[in-house]
């Protein structure tokens, strides 16, 4: 786990020299947020807008190296940029732009997961809607770890529920909302 939070010290730097807006989701968010558990990748949201995706796309290949081929091609078609470090921890990087991920780095906290180390993590609330909107067995069993480590009376589920819907109904998964309520009245 050291490792891995060294890798993302070392990029949350290398975002901060470009300016770039940005904040840490998934597995590391999980282990502020929710019941830590063993990941194998860095997960960053980098607020790329939409139509100049490519500067930041050459940029991280130029300190990275792509885990597939085309990998530029697959960034600008599914808007995840999938790298690996030189000592191979992979990389996923979401190309922001939608208002909700504006949201997403906007909300975000500067952490201390190092000593002296600081990371922009996603809140809790935003992690929720994320996990749920991917949706798979690990997201569920993630989401219900945040519930159970923040108290749900803790968290905003206004803002949750708001954002959540939109995307589940774009995604045309609404069974994502009452699979979410089923989680939130359990837990």
């Amino acid at each position: 786990m050291i490792d891995l939070l060294q890798t993302a010290a070392a990029l949350g730097t290398l975002l901060d020299s470009k300016g770039w807006k940005y904040c840490f989701i998934g597995g590391l968010a999980v282990q502020q947020w929710g019941e830590p558990r063993l990941t194998r990748d860095v997960d960053v949201t980098i607020l790329t807008g939409f139509g100049g995706e490519e500067t930041y796309i050459r940029e991280l290949l130029s300190h990275f190296t792509s885990r597939i081929e085309r990998a530029d091609e697959f960034a600008l078609a599914n808007r995840v940029l999938l790298l690996r470090t030189s000592d191979g921890i992979d990389l996923d990087i979401s190309l922001g732009g939608l208002p909700f991920e504006e949201s997403v780095v906007r909300r975000a906290k500067k952490i201390e997961m190092l000593p002296g180390t600081t990371f922009r993590i996603c809140s809790p609330e935003d992690l929720i809607v994320l996990k749920a909107f991917a949706s798979r067995a690990i997201d569920w069993h993630d989401v219900e770890g945040v519930i159970i480590r923040q108290g749900k009376a803790n968290l905003n589920w206004g803002y949750i529920t708001s954002n959540l819907q939109p995307l589940a109904e774009l995604k045309g998964s609404l069974e994502i909302m009452q699979k979410l309520e089923a989680l939130r009245t359990s837990a």
